[in-house]
């Protein structure tokens, strides 16, 4: 792994010069370059790891050659300079068209040995600089592999959480408390209208016979005429007629049959079961019949 790691960390660093000076730490899971600028940009980040991974795909040689260490070439080598007390030879590793390395260590022969870099994003560094992450080889793999896992260990333990009496409790709960609350403010509305209508007309597929029950409760019957449905538009649901007493009596059992459903009621107050929702239009035009027929000039 070392041989892919010196590598790797040659080739990304070579490409990152183009953005600012840089130095490098070879970790056990990930690597560390540290760039002398306290900002990297995502743009910049993005960048670089498409430039280096499309030089691992196009299979960029990399070769090893030894110079004297008086030689004046090893002047122009990128590097952090020689030990004092080092003689002899200098190796100069060469990523062909894109890098020339003092280096002391074992290289790849190509850059697709490399496999794959992925660079996990950068860190505030030390002294105003910036470390920017990076896995490479195996080790993507593996980080995918654990995230993965990683995953689907979550998503079962939400399942658990999902599935428990508390939690499933405590969300019926929360979901009653603001259909209250938008039943409080349906009413409210209607009400603040300078001159409201004789007839309050109302389906809403999230709702129950209570949520009904408080709207009619916050608009009152004495004067107005309300038909309410909650669940699906065209099938199944709940339906609530409320309003004057000789009005709802009247008329209660012949919404029902239109809505092909049965109900009861008392006091002002008609409701029960449909089976044909879709119907709704039609029990809208009887109630507005009706109260045509009540207010002949009106």
């Amino acid at each position: 792994m070392l041989v892919l790691h010196k590598g790797i960390s040659q080739l990304v660093s070579a490409t990152a010069a183009d953005i600012v000076p840089w130095c490098r730490e070879l970790g056990r899971q990930r690597s560390v370059i540290e760039l002398d600028t306290p900002l990297v940009t995502a743009e910049q980040v993005e960048a670089l790891e498409k430039s280096v991974n499309e030089k691992i795909r196009d299979r960029v040689p990399v070769t090893v050659r030894e110079l004297a260490a008086d030689d004046p070439e090893v002047e122009t080598v990128r590097s952090r300079g020689l030990p004092d007390d080092h003689v002899g030879p200098v190796r100069v590793v060469d990523i062909k068209g894109i890098d020339s390395n003092l280096c002391c260590g074992t290289h790849v022969s190509n850059l697709s040995d490399l496999q794959v870099i992925k660079l996990l994003g950068v860190e505030k560094g030390k002294k105003n600089k910036t470390n920017l992450v990076f896995l490479a080889g195996n080790r993507v793999l593996k980080s995918v592999e654990q995230s993965h896992s990683t995953e689907k260990a979550l998503t079962s333990l939400l399942k658990v959480v999902i599935q428990s009496p508390l939690f499933l409790s405590e969300m019926d709960q929360n979901n009653l408390n603001l259909l209250r609350d938008i039943a409080v403010l349906i009413a409210r509305d209607f009400k603040s209208k300078p001159a409201p209508k004789q007839l309050f007309v109302l389906h809403r597929k999230e709702g129950d016979s209570e949520f009904m029950n408080i709207i009619a409760n916050e608009i009152g019957t004495e004067e107005t005429l309300l038909f309410l449905t909650v669940g699906d538009e065209k099938e199944a649901g709940l339906f609530l007629l409320a309003g004057p007493v000789e009005a709802v009596e009247n008329l209660g059992p012949r919404v029902a049959e239109l809505l092909g459903g049965k109900g009861a009621g008392k006091r002002g107050r008609f409701q029960g079961k449909a089976a044909k929702m879709s119907r709704r239009g039609e029990v809208q035009a009887l109630l507005q019949e009706f109260i045509a027929h009540q207010n002949p000039g009106a």
